[in-house]
């Protein structure tokens, strides 16, 4: 990679994180701390607004607004493979926002690349067991309450058919064993649960804050799952 091409891609480093450190900047596109250092150094030296906090890392100043990011060919065809992994592996609300994003990709593209997208786009397939089926559509809901930390309430249906509602202080989704599971902190149960989310019948947002002020990591209990795959 050319010193110009990592440039801007420290620059769109940048703008994916509220702070970045020299050290992941470095271990990313495999240079020196002083290389990034004298690549921020340029970097503001074009005008580009880019601060400092100790012991975040380098952020560029809120407010400013950068260009619109163009894509080569090569990380446009690797945004449709993804296309395809979503459409099979999340759910309807993840596809149709994936979905909008890659359109907005496509919309910059130029004209030649779009025609070799469209080419390449009907011509990838991807066949999947009968029994994984993702027609819910809960992913995007529980992603926004795991981020915002907020309480959810519910109706689910247990392997046994059993029904019950659950309050639930949601943590992290996992996939495992071709399924989505819900990793939460239980209200009624006053202990952690896995919950698949393709169980889930409805979801209610409280819009009230978590109430248990420290939670396990999902990689801890990722360690307790039944399976390895």
């Amino acid at each position: 990679m050319n010193r110009i091409d990592r440039l801007l891609g420290i620059l769109v480093l940048l703008q994916t994180k509220k702070y970045t450190s020299a050290e992941k900047i470095a271990e990313h596109y495999q240079i020196s701390i002083r290389t990034v250092y004298r690549d921020i150094k340029a970097l503001i030296e074009q005008g580009i607004p880019i601060s400092f906090e100790q012991p975040k890392g380098y952020f560029i100043v809120q407010g400013y607004f950068l260009p619109p990011v163009s894509f080569n060919s090569e990380e446009a065809n690797a945004l449709l493979i993804m296309e395809r992994l979503v459409a099979g592996f999340a759910d309807q609300s993840i596809h149709m926002h994936y979905t909008n994003a890659l359109n907005k990709v496509k919309a910059v593209l130029r004209h030649s690349q779009k025609e070799r997208l469209e080419f390449l786009n009907d011509n990838i397939k991807l066949q999947l067991p009968d029994f994984i089926k993702n027609e819910y559509q809960h992913l995007s809901v529980l992603q926004q309450v795991i981020s915002t930390k907020s309480i959810i309430e519910i109706d689910y249906t247990n392997n046994e058919k059993e029904s019950s509602t659950r309050r639930l202080e949601s943590i992290g989704l996992i996939f495992y064993a071709f399924n989505w599971h819900l990793i939460a902190w239980c209200h009624n149960r006053k202990d952690y649960r896995d919950f698949r989310v393709s169980r889930i019948v409805k979801i209610k947002c409280l819009d009230l804050p978590f109430e248990k002020t420290q939670h396990r990591s999902v990689s801890d209990y990722m360690q307790e799952l039944p399976v390895n795959y």
